[in-house]
């Protein structure tokens, strides 16, 4: 039962995170597919260069609300459950691989021929449904770095990275579960890696900047 429930969080966390906002929102407004333009992506960013600064918002709530309500639909449907792995409870294992699911599911969703996004939004949305201070703390650095450098991929990568250091401290001093500290690793490494031609571009001195 536990299995079958655990696969069950991983396929609804997939298909909640494939829902694309990114290009439903682009195609409303804009009437294109924001794919064949910019970055080719389906994030909160390319939105804004296609279809405005109001509607990349918006998207960044969408997305963002989309993955918080898979990782949170999947502590409901788990419910409260007393096994553990050591320290490490049921309802942190679904919560970490429901949210890993969604930002997979953000970033090759099967609504959308599996050309999604880079998973910041997503990413960020399921720490908030996981840890909302970690989160919060995440999200102000990414907006101040935006604002800066003007770069969004380079603030992306620095506010994930930004996010994970915080948890070690608190893994190491409070009661902070390791398994959170796990997936804000793989969070970072996906993250970077989504990014990969913004990296190479950033070196290149050639990056799309912000407005």
């Amino acid at each position: 039962m536990t299995v079958a429930r655990l696969a069950g969080v991983i396929i609804i966390a997939y298909l909640i995170g494939s829902i694309p906002f990114g290009l439903i929102v682009g195609k409303l407004k804009a009437g294109v597919d924001v794919r064949e333009y910019g970055s080719g992506k389906t994030g909160a960013t390319n939105v804004m260069r296609v279809a405005g600064t109001k509607f990349g918002i918006l998207t960044i709530i969408l997305d963002g609300a989309k993955a918080a309500g898979a990782v949170m639909l999947a502590e409901l449907i788990v419910g409260d459950s007393f096994l553990s792995a050591g320290s490490i409870s049921f309802q942190q294992i679904v919560q970490v691989t429901a949210g890993l699911a969604a930002v997979a599911g953000h970033n090759w969703p099967v609504f959308a021929k599996f050309r999604g996004g880079r998973g910041v939004t997503a990413y960020f949305g399921t720490l908030i449904a996981i840890y909302l201070p970690v989160a919060i703390f995440g999200i102000e650095v990414l907006i101040i770095a935006a604002l800066r450098s003007r770069r969004m991929s380079q603030s992306s990568m620095l506010a994930v990275i930004a996010a994970w250091c915080l948890m070690v401290p608190l893994a190491l001093i409070n009661d902070f579960p390791r398994i959170y500290l796990a997936y804000g690793l793989a969070g970072v490494a996906l993250i970077v890696y989504q990014h990969r031609d913004n990296v190479r571009r950033l070196r290149q001195g050639t990056e799309r900047q912000l407005w």
